[in-house]
């Protein structure tokens, strides 16, 4: 999805000690750490003040519908996979006021929020996440329309991209060609390694600004062996995908059965309850909703995000067009899978498997894809046999 990067410094290596210096090099520079902490029993992303408040030592145990924290036997900083946060909350805000209106001696007063677009330092960043926002990217700035609000956070945006070296019980990355290692889209990437005693991070850049803040550093030309090690924990990882999705012809696949009988069954466990869509890095559907106060005096327009799973979503005049669990669970991962190609050129999915993990009773888009393949009867399905 994304295009290879421009090598701007050869691999070096720092000690774990240095990943503090990081942060402090980043906060000089006035951008606000926003990482991975552990908060209500999970993994989320929020405000870093130091290296203390990653999740170190912890990892997190991922399946359909399952989702818990437990201790590794290292101190790793990153040794997690995800959670139920993405990115898109920094860049693309859950609720945003986008004018507010009072009541002035009988004259209506519209004024405007333009709020200053916060300078963040994303922490942590996966490489499927990476491919997320660049899918976001096209939609909120490469059209005919762009959203200004995501313009002004990306630009201001510093992204330190981390290497998947541990992998979940619902990632699929690698099915879709999203990671697990980060080849794009970063100011600097790292790798973590522990080896025995030793722990460090191979570190590279892949901007200007990434390269700046790289020098600022104690490191040290990173060895063969070293690269090495970090090459062999991402291939590890590669080789233990907890999930597979076989994406051969799926745009074809999922147009010609709109009308098999797996989405009745899909329907007979979907809650609609919008998690998937929640947690997906790559969803972006919203609604505008106004209010007034009691006094009739002051009012608010806000954007907050919305989901294709509402009935209200595709609601028009005398009714939802989408009425039912089944047209709903179908519109999203046809939409996903499929017609994200005709309208961005790229698959709406990177892999990341939170869609699993958080859904509450548990359905698998990859085993739904599966099963609607396994029961294809058309006569290019035939032929293909």
């Amino acid at each position: 999805m994304l295009e290879p990067v421009v090598e701007i410094e050869q691999q070096v290596t720092f000690k774990q000690e240095q990943l503090q210096t990081l942060f402090t090099v980043l906060q000089k520079r006035g951008y606000q750490l926003v990482g991975p902490t552990i908060r209500d029993g999970a993994i989320t992303y929020d405000e870093l003040n130091s290296t203390a408040d990653l999740p170190v030592g912890w990892t997190d145990e991922q399946e359909a519908g399952y989702y818990r924290l437990a201790r590794r036997k290292d101190a790793a900083y990153f040794g997690y996979v995800v959670g139920p946060h993405s990115w898109k909350k920094f860049l693309y805000p859950p609720v945003l006021s986008l004018w507010k209106a009072n009541l002035q001696k009988g004259e209506v007063i519209v004024a405007p929020q333009a709020a200053q677009a916060p300078k963040y330092a994303l922490i942590g960043v996966r490489s499927c996440e990476l491919h997320a926002i660049a899918i976001q990217d096209k939609i909120f700035l490469q059209g005919e329309y762009t959203d200004p609000v995501y313009k002004a956070r990306r630009e201001n945006a510093f992204i330190v991209a981390v290497n998947c070296v541990t992998t979940g019980g619902t990632c699929f990355c690698v099915s879709m060609k999203t990671g697990p290692k980060a080849t794009s889209g970063f100011d600097l990437a790292l790798t973590e390694v522990i080896d025995g005693k030793r722990h460090y991070f191979v570190a590279e850049s892949g901007s200007k600004q990434g390269a700046e803040v790289l020098a600022e550093l104690t490191k040290q030309q990173v060895t063969a062996e070293e690269q090495q090690a970090a090459k062999d924990l991402m291939e590890k990882a590669a080789k233990k995908m907890g999930r597979q999705l076989d994406t051969t012809g799926i745009y074809e696949l999922l147009y010609r059965n709109v009308e098999c009988a797996r989405w009745e069954d899909i329907a007979g466990r979907c809650l609609t309850c919008t998690n998937c869509t929640m947690v997906c890095p790559t969803c972006f559907c919203m609604t505008v909703l106004d209010t007034t106060d009691l006094t009739g005096q002051n009012a608010e327009r806000k954007r907050h995000w919305d989901s294709c799973f509402t009935l209200d979503f595709s609601y028009i005049h005398g009714g939802s067009i989408r009425n039912s669990p089944k047209s709903r669970y179908r519109q999203w991962m046809t939409h996903k899978l499929a017609a994200w190609q005709d309208q961005f050129g790229t698959s709406g999915c990177v892999g990341c498997g939170r869609c699993i993990t958080w859904c509450p009773v548990g359905i698998d888009i990859t085993e739904e894809a599966r099963a609607i393949r396994a029961g294809d009867k058309s006569d290019k399905a035939t032929k293909a046999i």
